[in-house]
């Protein structure tokens, strides 16, 4: 018979984007000997504060987030680079005696910490300009066709238009000689944890997608086109680097330009984020592990609680 887990432990609280993962994690570190890891591809960078929802300074203060303001919006941010960065932050909050409890809605971010990452190459910068001269001066389009001429498998899972996917599919393939999806599907290392996992869905989705319109025009209130227009102001930045791919910056990004009016960009915005919040509850039902909390409900904060109490050790 197998021994006792001796595993430390975590919790993940997933969610679609406005559920209210940031309210809830807040108060279950104010219960429990817990500690915050962000989870969340666009909290890494440093200057995106509004239009991310970023937690304010005050949030901060009282409850410190690991692996929010990391990078500059200007460089890329892997999933490997994630996976990496929450086990150190993770093994850090154990080493105090606490508890990591990783909260966003990144699904890849808790796919690669979760299951781990195949062992691929280091970026090579020489190679990765190239390819990136090549996907500006051909188009994406003429990228993933190549993609898909050397590697069929991975240009069916990587949507044409994800420019730093595409990119790094084919440099793995040009480093190493071998399709990206064989390297893929080689043995990972499982995550040394024992996890509880949480999450944020609610069972209509009418109340969310008001939330998301709701919360925008806070945003837009609260000075997001002004932060956008800083952004634009330093002048290395460029719409398709990953930072600025986030839902709402891109839109925003684009209104600037002078492609749409106000009533189109905030139209667009609110329509991506909807179906931002579409796709993570889809990844979500993914995780038959998981236990689902609706946050439309009374006594979500005492079911959650509830939850970890039995799962921490009495």
């Amino acid at each position: 018979m197998p021994g006792p887990d001796t595993r430390p432990l975590a919790i993940y609280l997933m969610g679609p984007t406005a559920s209210g993962k940031t309210a809830l994690a807040c108060a279950l570190r104010e219960r429990f000997p817990l500690e915050i890891v962000s989870v969340d591809s666009a909290l890494v960078y440093r200057g995106l504060d509004i239009g991310t929802a970023k937690p304010d300074a005050a949030t901060l203060a009282r409850h410190p987030h690991r692996l929010i303001d990391i990078r500059d919006p200007a460089a890329p941010y892997s999933a490997a680079e994630f996976r990496a960065d929450a086990l150190a932050a993770m093994a850090d909050i154990v080493a105090g005696g606490r508890v990591p409890l990783l909260t966003g809605g990144t699904g890849l971010y808790f796919r690669a910490l979760q299951r781990g990452l195949s062992a691929l190459p280091a970026a090579d910068p020489a190679l990765r300009a190239r390819l990136a001269g090549e996907a500006d001066a051909l188009g994406l389009a003429a990228m993933h066709a190549r993609l898909a001429w050397a590697d069929a498998d991975a240009a069916a899972r990587i949507r044409p238009s994800d420019r730093q996917r595409v990119l790094r599919a084919l440099e793995v393939i040009a480093l190493t000689g071998r399709p990206l999806s064989a390297q893929q599907g080689a043995p990972r290392p499982p995550l040394p944890y024992r996890v509880l996992k949480l999450a944020l869905v609610p069972d209509a989705r009418a109340p969310l997608h008001a939330r998301i319109a709701a919360r925008f025009d806070a945003m837009l209130a609260a000075g997001f086109l002004d932060e956008v227009r800083r952004l634009r102001a330093r002048g290395d930045l460029r719409a398709e680097l990953p930072a600025l791919r986030a839902v709402g910056y891109r839109q925003a990004w684009e209104h600037l330009d002078g492609a749409t009016d106000a009533a189109a960009f905030r139209e667009r915005a609110v329509h991506a984020t909807r179906q931002l919040a579409k796709r993570q509850i889809t990844w979500l039902r993914g995780e038959p592990d998981a236990r689902w909390l609706d946050p439309e409900r009374p006594g979500l904060h005492a079911a959650a609680a509830q939850a970890v109490t039995a799962f921490l050790p009495a």
